[in-house]
């Protein structure tokens, strides 16, 4: 029997919410801690008598004018080495050649998210929102610096000195100099507050807003370094066995061939399975075949997904704590005329991220040093530290690209890191590379919950909702990980409700409850979320309730947000580069939907064309974006694109599934994802905004499924409250 739990929890962002902003001054540091691709390949040491000018923990000025831009965020594709370096750039009048980007070291003291309290991470489309000012305050505090030493040698007043473009002038006297030739002189002056500093009236940007070209270099010549690519000397590598089913765990194992095989080196049982250390990948994976394991499955997870989404939908019949309750909804419906009602099915997803999960491990006595795409640097230097029963400074945490995420390596429980920790352990001294093949990455687990959504509304007369019942039924995402004790807010998980619970719509009688359920299967944050669930049944549902007013989607939204600039900005600005209203070829049709999250405002307009074999194509996108400043708009394009493309897949064909409680996909073959050749064509529109920068990185993917589900609506006239719907009803054959 399914139980229901008050699991007090949140999502990323509630979660940064819940333990306060730290400070936003600017760590000062007169030398930063080395950091690489590879121990053999390490920044040196900084420091004044090098000559080399790092006034802070973000920046250093070489002698050659070159300018590292320290990055405390993990650069996954999303552009965080070009939207943080740009901030720094603008505020030290640098040339964009000069700056390089390279990853900071694992070291919260200096590089906490100023938006997740006492931790060094990167997630909740924080980046740019927490760094906004400490980047560009780094950058100023160097000018400044330089402007001083600048003074001192040429003897003339700083207020006469400008900086542009990397070189620092006195247009009285005729002197210039570089940042490289001031940087000894500079690395002498006395460090201002950051706070004193006067940053730039935004009237005066030059990088800001502009696109500029992406500083996360590399990955179309095959010179970015990932983890796949790191190699040492005696390096091993790893691959392990899971469980078949989760909870169950080894009871006996025989490995007697896996250990006579070519290249093997040992066969390992650690907490998460069975593994095989060889002198390279495919010897192991083919060793790890041949392992033969009993498994105890005393508390395994054996329901398959049919028997969760029934207990789910049982439970939803019943009333659950209550995450918003506004006026009496339950009254109000039962007065209502009419009643609108639907049931909104979610499976579970992988993140299917197109680098599967790696780690590069080297235990010593004492101390750690991992290689990876490091996403929860201080979670991961915690846990690791408790395998190896260390202080969690002494865990260097090498950050290197990663292939895509989308919250997958921003685990709470760091599995894949702890996982590489215990065998690393078992061969203290030797670096050990753990590889996930794509099975293992699609079948091991941490999934985006599966939900039920059960939603009720009434109209009045004239056709304007009076009454909105939402019910959501879901696992927790943040129960038992070290951000629950953070995050207990009367029994809600705010991820599985986030979207519904703030829903913008002036509806005066509105309750949202929650079911938080226990089950078997791991999970944790994907894209955007709560969001991913919760704008698709609730853009869905006001799709519903205008076609039973017989009104207008936009225009029946528009009333509703009169209270809600920034969503009619965007929802205004869509429709009209959609030409919302205008006539279409006949099978034509469009949708649009509307949401917020992560404190940005997407409206998307949806161009579906029915075909002849019962299906259709989505073939055109027109989004809209309020995001306040565009640090650089090409990479907010190219992220709503990403979103874009990325939310159309549990549109039209991803879902993770159980059968007897295991896991039925395993690679692309089985678990789809959207190809290129099926993307759509896709405008995207930011509004103008004086607003702090807030984030895109996720924004973009909760609001496409909603925009395609009811172009559909109107094309047909019925509303889809299953996801995913079939690939082979997706595009033509």
């Amino acid at each position: 029997m399914l139980r229901a739990k008050s699991v007090e929890s949140t999502t990323r962002r509630e979660f940064l919410k819940a333990v306060g902003i730290a400070g936003a001054g600017l760590t000062i540091g007169i030398s930063l801690s080395p950091a690489g691709a590879a121990s053999e390949a390490r920044t040196p040491s900084i420091g004044k008598s090098n000559g080399v000018f790092a006034p802070n923990a973000f920046i250093r000025i070489n002698q050659d004018s070159s300018i590292a831009v320290v990055i405390k965020h993990l650069e996954m594709g999303q552009g965080t080495y070009t939207g943080l370096a740009t901030l720094v750039a603008e505020e030290l009048d640098a040339d964009w050649s000069q700056i390089v980007a390279e990853s900071a070291p694992a070291d919260v003291s200096r590089y906490n998210n100023l938006l997740m309290g006492p931790t060094q991470g990167t997630g909740g489309s924080t980046a740019i929102a927490n760094s906004f000012e400490q980047m560009r305050r780094a950058g100023a505090v160097a000018k400044a610096m330089l402007i001083a030493a600048a003074a001192e040698e040429w003897n003339v007043p700083a207020s006469g000195i400008t900086v542009r473009d990397g070189v620092v002038s006195h247009a009285s006297s005729g002197q210039s100099a570089t940042f490289g030739e001031l940087s000894a002189l500079a690395a002498k002056q006395p460090v201002p507050d950051p706070q004193s500093v006067t940053l730039k009236d935004p009237k005066d940007f030059r990088y800001i807003g502009k696109s500029l070209p992406r500083k996360d270099v590399g990955k179309t010549d095959g010179t970015a370094i990932f983890t796949q690519d790191i190699r040492m000397a005696g390096m091993l590598t790893a691959v392990v066995l899971h469980p078949p089913r989760f909870g169950a765990k080894v009871k006996t194992v025989r490995d007697r061939q896996a250990r006579d095989s070519g290249g093997v080196v040992d066969v390992l049982q650690i907490p998460s399975g069975v593994a095989v250390l060889a002198t390279d990948f495919w010897s192991a994976k083919k060793a790890r075949d041949l392992l033969e394991v009993d498994w105890d499955e005393s508390e395994a997870e054996r329901r398959s997904s049919t028997n969760l989404m029934d207990e789910y939908k049982a439970l939803a019949d019943k009333p659950g704590l209550a995450a918003r309750d506004d006026g009496d909804a339950r009254a109000a419906l039962a007065i209502a005329a009419e009643v609108i009602e639907a049931t909104y099915e979610f499976p579970y997803l992988a993140h299917a991220t197109m680098e599967p999960m790696n780690c590069v491990v080297q235990v010593s006595e004492g101390s750690c040093e991992i290689w990876n795409g490091a996403q929860l640097h201080t979670v991961d230097q915690a846990l690791v530290a408790a395998v190896l029963g260390i202080p969690a400074e002494q865990v260097t945490i090498n950050t290197l690209y990663a292939g895509g995420s989308f919250g997958r390596r921003a685990n709470p429980h760091s599995d894949y890191v702890v996982e590489a920790t215990h065998i690393a352990k078992a061969k203290k001294g030797t670096p050990v590379k753990l590889v996930w093949t794509r099975e293992d990455d699609t079948r091991a687990g941490y999934f985006r919950p599966m939900y039920v959504h059960k939603i009720r509304g009434a109209l009045d007369a004239d056709g304007n909702p009076v009454a909105w019942e939402q019910r959501v039924v879901g696992q927790s995402i943040l129960a038992g990980t070290l951000f629950e004790q953070f995050a207990v807010k009367d029994g809600i998980d705010a991820s599985s409700v986030e979207g519904a619970s703030t829903l913008p719509y002036k509806v005066p009688n509105l309750r949202v409850d929650l079911h938080t359920v226990e089950a078997g299967v791991p999970v944790q944050w994907w894209r955007s979320v709560g969001h991913t669930h919760t704008a698709y049944s609730t853009e869905t549902f006001i799709d519903e309730l205008a076609a039973a007013a017989g009104r207008d989607p936009v225009e029946f939204r528009t009333a509703l947000l009169q209270d809600h600039p920034r969503h009619l900005g965007v929802l205004k600005l869509a429709a009209e580069k959609a030409n919302w209203g205008s006539p279409l070829p006949e099978g034509r049709a469009r949708g649009i939907a509307v949401h917020e999250s992560f404190s940005s405002f997407v409206a998307q307009v949806a161009e579906v064309s029915l075909q002849g074999d019962g299906g259709f194509r989505v073939e055109r996108v027109v989004c809209a974006v309020d995001c306040g400043i565009a640090v650089n708009p090409d990479v907010i394009v190219a992220q709503m694109e990403s979103g874009i493309g990325y939310g159309l897949s549990p549109l039209l064909m991803s879902e993770i599934t159980l059968d007897d409680g295991k896991v039925v996909q395993s690679n692309f073959h089985d678990y789809q994802v959207l190809r290129i050749n099926q993307m759509p064509e896709i405008e995207v529109h930011i509004v103008p905004s004086a607003e702090p920068p807030t984030g895109v990185g996720e924004p973009g993917t909760p609001v496409i499924a909603p925009a395609v589900a009811n172009a559909l609506f109107a094309a047909t006239g019925k509303p889809f409250h299953r996801l995913p719907l079939r690939m082979e009803k997706a595009v033509p054959s």
